[in-house]
C-alpha cells in the first residue's frame, strides 16, 4: 500500500514555499482564497466518501453475519424438528 511519503518523498519547508509561490504566480493572489476554499471542499467530500465507503463495508459484513446466523437457526430448528419425530 502506498503511503504519501513513498508518492511525494520528504517535503521540506523550501519545497512548499517553492510551491506556494508557483502557485500563487499561475493562479496570482485574487483566486487564491477560492482555490483555497475549493481545495477545503474537495479535501472534505473526499474523507466524507471514504467514511461512507468504510461504513457500507461493514453493513455488508454484518448482513453476512445475520444471514449465516439465521442459517444457523434454520439449520438447528430442522435438526430438532427430525430429532422430535
Amino acid at each position: 500500500m502506498l503511503n504519501a511519503t513513498m508518492v511525494l518523498g520528504r517535503i521540506g519547508v523550501t519545497e512548499l514555499l517553492v510551491i506556494l509561490v508557483i502557485v500563487l504566480v499561475i493562479f496570482g493572489p485574487k483566486q487564491l482564497p477560492k482555490l483555497a476554499k475549493t481545495f477545503g471542499k474537495t479535501i472534505n467530500s473526499f474523507k466524507k466518501g471514504v467514511e461512507d465507503g468504510l461504513d457500507d463495508e461493514e453493513a455488508e459484513k454484518n448482513a453476512e453475519k445475520n444471514a449465516e446466523k439465521k442459517a444457523e437457526a434454520e439449520t438447528e430448528e430442522k435438526a430438532e424438528e427430525t430429532d422430535a419425530e
